[in-house]
């Protein structure tokens, strides 16, 4: 199984501002990225060639100058692009989705890109279209703020229409070319009342894959709905009828968030949860909210599309926004779902670590621009792209397929109640201020951290002989010395090989320590060397 990567680059529109992933992460300034990404040992990287950079004035030319760099720094490193032309969004200023000339102008972008780049072999010319119309047409959320099944319909299918052209002008250059279809996939449950809305969303959610691949036909679930939206359907579906459009690679992006629930009992919720389909009022909230389900997550979610498609597959983005160790089990849980998925004949090809250099605001679903950023396999807020401890799981997994960490004896907090942390190592906290320690203790019970406070009365941090003591008995993987010099502790930690962080027990920033702890014990000697060393 591969281990393929993604930079987080959606360009949407929310009222007349524009959202930039790509500008925010300044990833179109360092072509070393390239070299940050390849280090990792990706065999694939999801890379966006995105129409709205190339060409953001409907009469000026192409600027390919990027692209050029890029791209062939990629070919060097032996690193397979699988472009990407349209990420959310619908393209340039100058354009619309709901222009006729969206299509033709859009597949002639990507003939250009064809002719340019006849050796890439793999495309996704648009990202997650049902996710973006969702998004745009029926929730709000999105230019063009509509809430109406018409336009919701209507951009799916501009979206799609776009996309077969896209693929027939990429062909006619390479024959071969592979269109790898990505789409945000959950599934929805719900109270008895609501079950047929629940139905209906869990016919919805493939879509996509159902409209290319040819099989939306007047007997499928969504044919009366999509019909009455839009009455010209028949005439839209010709287009694919003959199956010359269905992916070569089902791409699944999924999240915590993705599986769903809907409950009509209201007062429980919060306002932003409730919502309703015109008929009924009920509460839209992410599964992982509700204790008593059972998910499908992403062992059932992939053994449902392995039987519905019988095409091969691939989890195309697998990012959690949270703490360090909490990404760290998140991938490792993907990754072990995808390699039972294949002991039992299931095709998966790769898991993509997304987001590789994080992503802005997707916490509001990108609709204001608050800031709020969240680290992947690399954090940008510095002079240059940090690795995390999630780059050295990375390569750890693209390397050998495997990846072990005291963190991922316990489960991630969606499943917290399975192991404890007291199974695994615990982390050694050295404190001599109760405060210091008790930031430190609240911060591991929160992140699911084994540990170990030890008070600096209690343990003679100058003496060695009272130091290794300590370590033998408690055999922790790392040490976090929040109190004043003690070179006895610092000393024998590091001859055992054990990462240690030390701060002032003055104004100790608790989830920043662990962060850096979790960052130096992972990082491989090779990546500290480009990237430096931290704690």
């Amino acid at each position: 199984m591969e281990m393929w990567g993604g930079v987080e680059c959606t360009v949407n529109r929310v009222g007349d501002r524009r959202f930039d992933q790509i500008a925010r992460s300044g990833h179109a300034s360092r072509l070393d990225d390239i070299d940050r990404f390849a280090d990792l040992g990706l065999a694939a990287l999801r890379f966006p060639l995105l129409w709205d950079h190339v060409q953001p004035e409907r009469h000026g030319d192409p600027d390919w100058r990027w692209a050029d760099r890029a791209l062939e720094r990629l070919r060097e490193r032996g690193v397979r692009p699988i472009v990407g032309l349209l990420h959310h969004g619908f393209g340039p200023p100058w354009i619309d989705a709901r222009d006729p000339e969206f299509a033709r102008r859009f597949a002639r972008y990507a003939r250009q890109v064809a002719e340019r780049y006849p050796w890439i072999d793999a495309y996704t010319p648009i990202n997650e279209p049902l996710t973006t119309a969702r998004f745009s047409g029926l929730y709000g959320h999105w230019h063009p703020h509509a809430r109406d099944d018409r336009t919701f319909v209507d951009l799916f299918f501009a979206q799609l229409n776009a996309t077969a052209r896209a693929m027939r002008e990429i062909r006619a250059v390479n024959p071969g070319a592979q269109l790898v279809q990505t789409e945000d996939l959950g599934k929805v449950s719900s109270t008895l009342a609501l079950e047929p809305q629940r139905d209906f969303e869990n016919a919805r959610r493939w879509l996509t894959w159902d409209v290319l691949s040819g099989t939306l036909t007047r007997d499928h679930e969504c044919w009366s709905y999509l019909h009455a939206a839009r009455p010209a359907i028949e005439r839209d579906l010709e287009h694919f009828a003959d199956g010359a459009s269905a992916p070569n690679v089902i791409g699944i992006n999924h999240y915590v968030t993705s599986e769903r629930h809907l409950d009509e009992s209201v007062e429980r919720y919060s306002l932003d949860e409730i919502g309703g389909n015109g008929r009924e009022v009920y509460a839209d909230v992410a599964q992982v909210q509700v204790p008593s389900l059972v998910r499908a997550g992403i062992g059932g979610l992939l053994r449902e599309s392995w039987e519905r498609y019988r095409r091969p597959m691939a989890i195309t983005e697998c990012h959690i926004g949270c703490t360090r160790e909490e990404q760290m089990r998140w991938l490792n849980e993907t990754w072990q779902a995808g390699l039972r998925a294949r002991r039992h004949g299931i095709d998966l090809r790769a898991v993509t670590s997304w987001a590789l250099l994080g992503s802005y605001d997707w916490n509001s679903l990108v609709t204001r621009e608050a800031g709020h950023y969240e680290p992947g396999a690399f954090d940008v807020r510095g002079p240059y792209p940090r690795a995390t401890a999630l780059a050295a799981m990375v390569q750890a997994l693209a390397h050998e397929g495997t990846f072990e960490h005291p963190v991922l004896a316990t489960q991630g907090w969606w499943r917290r109640g399975g192991a404890h942390p007291g199974v695994s190592r615990p982390i050694l906290i050295v404190a001599d201020s109760a405060g210091s320690g008790r930031a430190l203790v609240r911060a591991c019970v929160s992140r699911g951290l084994a540990y170990v406070l030890s008070d600096c009365d209690e343990l003679d941090i100058h003496s060695p002989s009272a130091v290794s003591y300590v370590l033998d008995a408690r055999r922790p993987w790392a040490v976090v010395i929040a109190t004043g010099y003690a070179a006895a502790l610092a000393d024998e930690s590091q001859h055992r090989g054990l990462p240690i962080v030390s701060h002032s027990p003055n104004g100790i920033d608790a989830g920043a320590t662990l962060d850096l702890l979790l960052d130096d014990s992972s990082m491989p000697a090779e990546l500290a060397g480009r990237n430096g060393a931290v704690g």
